[in-house]
C-alpha cells in the first residue's frame, strides 16, 4: 500500500478528514503524539503521523498535520521513532509484578515492552483468577497475559511421581485447564524439558491442548529437548508438531534454539521442519532472545531428571546411594560436555555469593574436584542459577529471520536477557549487523506477538486498539546490561505509554501503575 492511499485508508476509518474540512474545530483529546518516524504495525516501514489518545484507547491516526486536534498534552517525537509498545512473549516476571517494590516492570518499560506474559515452561499458575485478582490489586507498571502450566497442573494432580497419568488424573487435569481457559488464560504452556513435565507422554499433553485449544488458546512449549539430553532437537520438534496437529491449536516454540555442540547446525532442519507443517496447515509460531547463552538451575542443566523426581529427599537421596553413584556420574559428566564444558557454565546467582562470576570449572578447580563432583555438592544446597552458553551465532541468525519468530526475554535473575533483550537485538541485529530493519525488527517485537498470542486489539497504533506505545531514540536505544553487571536498565526510552497513561515521561518513571491482565 503506498502513502496516499495508506493516508486515505486511515481518514476515512477515523471519519476525520471530512470532518476537518467540514468544521474548524478540532477534535478533543487527550494526548497527540506527532512524529515522521512512526510504525503503526500494518508493514515494515515508517510513516509521518499524528497518534491521538482518548482515554486507554487510540482514537485518531492520521497524516502529520491533516486533522487539527485540541489536546491536553501534545508529545513533539520529531526526532524518535514511534511504535505500538513491545510485548514479550515469554518472561517470568510474576514475583516482580507481585511484589510492592518491583511491581512497576521497570527493567521491561526501560526497554519498551508493555506487556508481558508468564506462566511459561509448563510452570503457569492453575488458579488463574486468584492471580488476577491479585496482580490488579497489587498494581502492575506492564500489561500482563497469563498461560496455565502443564506441569503446575501435573504438579497438583500427580506430584513429581515419575510415570504417566492416569485416564482419571488427566480429567481432572483437563479440569483445571477448562476453569483457567474460562477465567482468561491465553492458553496452555508446557515444559517438557522439566520435571515434572518430562514425565508425561504426548497423549497427556495433547488432551489438555485440546481443552486450550476449545476456548481459542495456544500451545506455548518448551520443547522436550533442544539438545541432545533424551529424543534429540529435531524429534522434539516433531512432538511439538504432532500435539498441534491432534488438538488442532496454534502452536508455539518457546526460546527457539540449537542448544549445545551436538546440535548446532540443526536450525536449518528445524526451520523446514517448521514451515512445510504450515504449508500442511499447521499454525506455528515461535519466539527467540538474542543471547548465546540461555540460563537454568544448574540442576535442571546438567542432572539426569530421573535423579530429581518424587521429592527433594528421594533427589538428595539419589544422589548419595552408592549403587546410583557411577550411573549419575557419568549422565553429569555427559551432560556438562553437551552444554559447551564446564567453563561454559556460569553461575550467575547463588546464595553464596562467593561463587557469583565463577565457571563451573573455576569452582572446582579452587576445591581441587573434578565439576561432576562440585555438581554433585552444589546441589544439594541452595538453588543455583547459571548461564549456559552454548549457542552458535549463525543458529540464532538463522531462526531471527524467519517471520514466525517474535522477540522475546525469557528473563531470569542473573542473566541480562531480563533487563536488555530488546535493545540487544535492536542493537546488534539491526544497527549492527544489519541482518534485520528497523520496521522487521518492531513488528517482530509487537504487531506479529500480538497475533500469535491472541491479543485483542494490541500491537499495532490503529484506531480503537489500546494506547501501549513506545517512543524511543534511534541511535540512543541501546542494552547496558552485561553478564558481569546483569541488572543494569536500558537507555533511549523516552516516553512508554500503558493503556493510555504515560509510564516513562522524558525518560523518567512517572510511577503510574496502569497495566492489565490481558487476553
Amino acid at each position: 500500500m503506498n502513502y496516499s492511499k495508506t493516508a486515505m485508508a486511515l481518514t476515512t476509518i477515523l471519519g476525520l478528514g471530512a470532518c476537518a474540512e467540514q468544521s474548524p474545530k478540532p477534535q478533543s483529546v487527550d494526548t497527540l503524539i506527532s512524529s515522521s518516524t512512526v510504525y503503526t504495525g500494518d508493514n515494515d516501514r515508517a510513516q509521518a503521523l499524528d497518534i491521538a489518545v482518548c482515554g486507554e484507547i487510540i482514537c485518531g491516526v492520521s497524516p502529520r498535520g491533516q486533522v487539527q486536534y485540541s489536546a491536553q498534552r501534545t508529545i513533539d517525537a520529531s526526532k524518535l521513532v514511534i511504535s505500538p509498545g513491545f510485548i514479550d512473549a515469554h518472561t517470568h516476571s510474576l514475583e516482580e509484578l507481585l511484589s510492592t517494590d518491583k511491581n512497576a516492570n521497570l527493567n521491561y518499560l526501560t526497554q519498551g515492552v508493555t506487556t508481558v506474559v508468564n506462566g511459561n515452561d509448563g510452570a503457569g499458575p492453575v488458579d488463574i483468577a486468584r492471580l488476577k485478582t491479585q496482580l490488579l490489586e497489587n498494581g502492575i507498571g506492564t500489561n500482563t497475559a497469563l498461560l496455565v502450566g502443564h506441569g503446575s497442573l501435573r504438579k497438583q494432580v500427580v506430584g513429581l511421581a515419575e510415570r504417566f497419568a492416569t485416564d482419571s488424573e488427566v480429567t481432572q487435569m483437563q479440569a483445571l485447564t477448562e476453569q483457567a481457559m474460562k477465567d482468561g488464560a491465553i492458553g496452555l504452556s508446557s515444559g517438557l524439558y522439566y520435571v515434572p513435565g518430562v514425565y508425561a507422554n504426548t497423549q497427556e499433553v495433547v488432551e489438555l491442548a485440546k481443552v486450550a485449544a476449545k476456548h481459542g488458546g495456544i500451545y506455548d512449549t518448551h520443547l522436550r529437548d533442544e539438545s541432545t539430553f533424551n529424543i534429540g532437537f529435531t524429534q522434539a520438534v516433531d512432538e511439538a508438531i504432532d500435539i498441534a496437529k491432534q488438538a488442532d491449536i496454534h502452536l508455539h516454540l518457546a526460546h527457539i534454539k540449537a542448544l549445545g555442540v551436538d546440535v548446532w547446525g540443526q536450525s536449518e532442519a528445524v526451520i523446514n521442519k517448521v514451515e512445510q507443517a504450515q504449508q500442511q496447515g499447521v499454525s506455528i509460531s515461535a519466539d527467540q532472545y538474542p543471547w548465546q547463552a540461555s540460563g537454568t538451575h544448574i540442576r535442571s542443566a546438567v542432572v539426569p531428571k530421573w535423579v530429581m523426581a518424587d521429592s527433594l529427599e528421594a533427589f538428595h537421596q539419589r544422589l548419595n546411594t552408592p549403587e546410583l553413584q557411577d550411573k549419575i556420574r557419568a549422565e553429569i559428566v555427559e551432560n556438562i560436555r553437551r552444554r559447551g564444558g564446564a567453563k561454559a557454565l556460569l553461575v550467575t546467582v547463588a546464595q553464596d555469593k562467593s561463587l557469583e562470576g565463577k565457571t563451573l570449572q573455576d569452582i572446582a578447580d579452587i576445591r581441587k574436584e573434578q565439576p561432576v563432583d562440585t555438581v554433585i555438592s552444589l546441589v544439594q544446597g541452595p538453588k543455583i542459577r547459571v548461564a549456559s552458553f552454548n549457542m552458535s551465532p549463525k543458529d540464532i541468525e538463522n531462526f531471527m529471520v524467519k517471520p514466525w519468530v517474535v522477540t522475546s526475554s525469557d528473563g531470569t535473575n542473573g542473566h541480562p536477557r531480563k533487563y536488555a533483550s530488546f535493545p540487544k537485538k535492536y542493537r546488534q541485529y539491526v544497527k549492527e549487523q544489519k541482518l534485520l530493519t528497523q520496521g522487521q525488527f518492531i513488528y517482530q517485537s509487537s504487531t506479529k506477538t500480538a497475533q500469535v498470542l491472541g491479543l485483542e486489539k494490541r500491537g499495532k497504533l490503529a484506531v480503537g486498539y489500546h494506547a501501549d506505545i513506545v517512543m524511543f531514540g534511534s541511535d540512543s536505544y541501546q542494552d547496558k546490561a552485561s553478564f558481569s553487571q546483569w541488572n543494569v536498565l536500558s537507555t533511549g526510552v523516552d516516553y512508554v505509554m500503558v493503556n493510555g497513561k504515560l509510564a516513562i515521561d522524558k525518560g523518567q518513571y512517572t510511577k503510574v501503575l496502569n497495566g492489565r491482565v490481558v487476553n
